[in-house]
């Protein structure tokens, strides 16, 4: 399954791995040699995935794991590096989106986006990072959202964490630069992803061409548009590379 070219292998641990940009993620690692650990709340979705990589010929491992839970988030982690070894790549695609007119969002649903989006990714971090610095490699790539970027008149929690993201692996990236370990951040705009679909079935998200004439390639991105870039910023090749928000949005004006 490995593509000709590729260098060492690593231990590649995806959140939210079971769909959309997620498993996107999982497939393209894959190709390119890596173990994979599929973690997502979804067990089964996590599994299915995982089967799928192994039946292609990958290491691969599947895990229910919830990323506002710390405890069983940590012991997720500790059975990846059983099963496939110390993680040397983070992809924290794992996410909950929400539309809410500012004044309407409660505190719980204000701390369940937070937790989430922002402090479920601060948790993945400080469980993969120590393996990186032992290995002085390693590579953080966090999904955020353009959203962090231009705000959102209604989805400000989103937003906020989303914005979080971007700043937190901005500082991870100053911290751990000397020792090996780069952290970068997409932003995804206008992918269509099963995320998406619901969003435009519950009515908050106009329908496909609508949002992809706004964008000026003229269509929506693919999950395996973010993949491509996450496994580029996950590469030996991309190890200049640190502290950056890449955009993968058609260019989308923001």
């Amino acid at each position: 399954m490995p593509r000709s070219g590729e260098h060492r292998s690593r231990v590649a641990v995806v959140t939210g791995g079971a769909s959309g940009i997620g498993e996107a993620t999982c497939r393209r690692l894959a190709e390119r040699g890596h173990s994979v650990a599929v973690l997502d709340i979804d067990g089964d979705g996590a599994d299915r995935v995982a089967k799928e990589l192994r039946a292609a010929g990958a290491r691969a491992l599947g895990l229910a794991a919830d990323v506002t839970d710390r405890p069983g988030l940590g012991a997720a982690f500790g059975e990846v590096r059983a099963e496939l070894g110390p993680v040397g790549i983070l992809v924290t695609s794992a996410g909950l989106v929400a539309f809410d007119r500012f004044e309407r969002i409660t505190p719980e649903r204000w701390d369940r986006l937070i937790a989430v989006n922002l402090t479920g990714t601060f948790t993945c971090c400080q469980l993969a990072v120590p393996d990186m610095v032992a290995a002085r490699w390693g590579r953080v790539v966090t999904i955020a959202s353009s959203s962090a970027q231009r705000g959102s008149p209604e989805m400000a929690h989103y937003a906020a964490a989303k914005g979080g993201v971007i700043v937190l692996t901005k500082s991870l990236a100053r911290a751990y630069a000397s020792q090996g370990v780069t952290a970068n951040s997409i932003p995804p705009s206008g992918i269509e992803t099963p995320m998406q679909h619901r969003s435009q079935a519950e009515g908050n998200l106009p329908p496909n061409d609508t949002m992809a004439a706004a964008i000026p390639l003229g269509r929506l991105g693919t999950p395996d548009d973010i993949a491509a870039a996450a496994a580029f910023l996950a590469s030996e090749e991309a190890g200049y590379i640190t502290g950056q928000v890449l955009g993968v949005n058609g260019g989308a004006v923001l």
